[in-house]
């Protein structure tokens, strides 16, 4: 079976504009900050490099889309550097970008604690009926 040149120029066009990444499990809740300075009380957790396919052939992929997916890759990394968010550390270049990963929920060791409140002396009666 042939498959015409046209055809094929087609079905790889309309390709260009599918999402080839895909959100793993935990990555919906890593959130990603604007480029600059380090979120304040943060822990830096690692650096994230990504990387996807920026032109098919001499088709160029649409810009956005490829920004896109370079964000959700680097979320999908930030479980398991046991971070909650991802900064840009550059724009991207040839389908390629590094991000810095950090932890910001509180939960880290040098994150201040509350304080914990008195045991309390308040009782609790059932109302009458």
């Amino acid at each position: 079976m042939r498959i015409a040149v046209p055809t094929v120029l087609a079905l790889s066009l309309l390709s260009g504009g599918c999402t080839w990444v895909h959100m793993a499990p935990g990555a919906s809740s890593v959130r990603v900050l604007a480029p600059g300075a380090a979120p304040a009380g943060c822990v830096r957790r690692g650096e994230i490099a990504v990387s996807v396919k920026d032109r098919l052939g001499f088709y160029e992929r649409n810009d956005l889309r490829v920004r896109e997916e370079l964000e959700t890759l680097a979320r999908n990394e930030g479980p398991g550097l046991q971070a909650d968010t991802v900064q840009p550390l550059a724009e991207p270049r040839d389908g390629e970008q590094r991000f810095a990963a950090y932890r910001c929920d509180g939960t880290a060791a040098t994150a201040p604690r509350a304080p914990s409140a008195p045991p309390s002396s308040a009782r609790t009666h059932p109302l009458g009926g």
